[in-house]
């Protein structure tokens, strides 16, 4: 928690970020990612300063285990001062511990973010869903909880000027606006209505344009005239060594790669925009691929 001391702003993590994506499709599937089409609302975790604190905290806690779909959980949420915004005790269940940190005493509009956070963490550890080391584990529950609905509440929490600052969760805030804006265009959805903090709009902002280069690189129909450029350039050097019965793989910040196929014709592979996950199609033109992890439908000119 970025409590008056510096925010971290880019795509530091956003490899991890994209691996987190695609582990939720795999471990989830489509199908139940679909059933996350609807965002927690603003006003089912809203919190008033007359409410009273420990019944506000659980009745918030409540609602983000409805939305996550975990109704044999029951969270006990409780304050003490820690550096950390909150911590949460995985046990076998059903009853889990969530400590919130004191600042949120005074800051209780901010207390269903550090929540949908840790409510996440026992929704993962349910799932047996992790990835090894503290901050990947902790970049993958960021990811989580704004991929299935409740993350627009993390960047919310996100507020700095020239004189205070404060910033929930592991990602930037502009990988927070990222991972929202992969969501939203899958359901159609715009966060930043909620938005009550002007700083996220901005970073939504960056994070949507971020995503939306996902979609224009090569060799997708979408790419925009440099990217089909280097695409052809690349594709005639892999030509020249399948020929020659040689593997020509990605280069360094290339978004696809080229592979022989035995006797057959030459393929490229690249992620999906959606979810992540590498497809491999051969290279002959245009062809429509279609992911078979996130189902999404890919025009390519290969």
């Amino acid at each position: 928690m970025a409590n008056g001391g510096p925010v971290q702003h880019g795509f530091p993590h956003l490899e991890t970020v994209r691996a987190s994506i695609t582990a939720l499709y795999k471990r989830l599937s489509y199908d139940t990612v679909q059933t996350f089409a609807t965002s927690v609302a603003p006003a089912d975790v809203a919190f008033c300063d007359t409410d009273d604190l420990y019944l506000g905290a659980q009745r918030v806690a409540r609602e983000l285990v409805r939305h996550y779909r975990l109704p044999d959980a029951r969270l006990i949420v409780g304050f003490r001062e820690m550096t950390h915004a909150a911590n949460v005790e995985l046990a076998a269940g059903p009853e889990y511990f969530v400590e919130l940190n004191d600042r949120f005493r005074t800051h209780r509009r901010d207390i269903g973010a550090a929540l949908a956070h840790e409510v996440m963490h026992v929704y993962l550890h349910r799932l047996g869903l992790s990835f090894p080391g503290t901050r990947d584990n902790e970049i993958l529950t960021d990811t989580a909880t704004t991929y299935l609905g409740a993350g627009w509440l993390l960047l919310d929490a996100y507020r700095e000027d020239s004189a205070s600052s404060q910033k929930l969760g592991y990602l930037t805030p502009e990988e927070f606006g990222y991972v929202l804006a992969k969501r939203a265009l899958v359901f159609a959805e715009d966060p930043s209505v909620w938005f009550t903090s002007p700083q996220a709009y901005t970073a939504y902002g960056k994070g949507l344009a971020e995503a939306r280069r996902d979609a224009q690189q090569p060799p997708l129909t979408a790419a925009g005239w440099a990217g089909r450029r280097r695409y052809a350039h690349d594709r005639r050097h892999a030509q020249g060594d399948h020929g020659a019965g040689t593997s020509a793989g990605a280069r360094p910040g290339v978004p696809y790669s080229f592979t022989p196929d035995g006797r057959g014709p030459l393929r490229v592979s690249f992620p999906c925009p959606t979810c992540q996950q590498w497809i491999r199609v051969p290279v002959r033109g245009r062809v429509r691929a279609r992911c078979g992890l996130c189902r999404t439908v890919l025009e390519c000119d290969t």
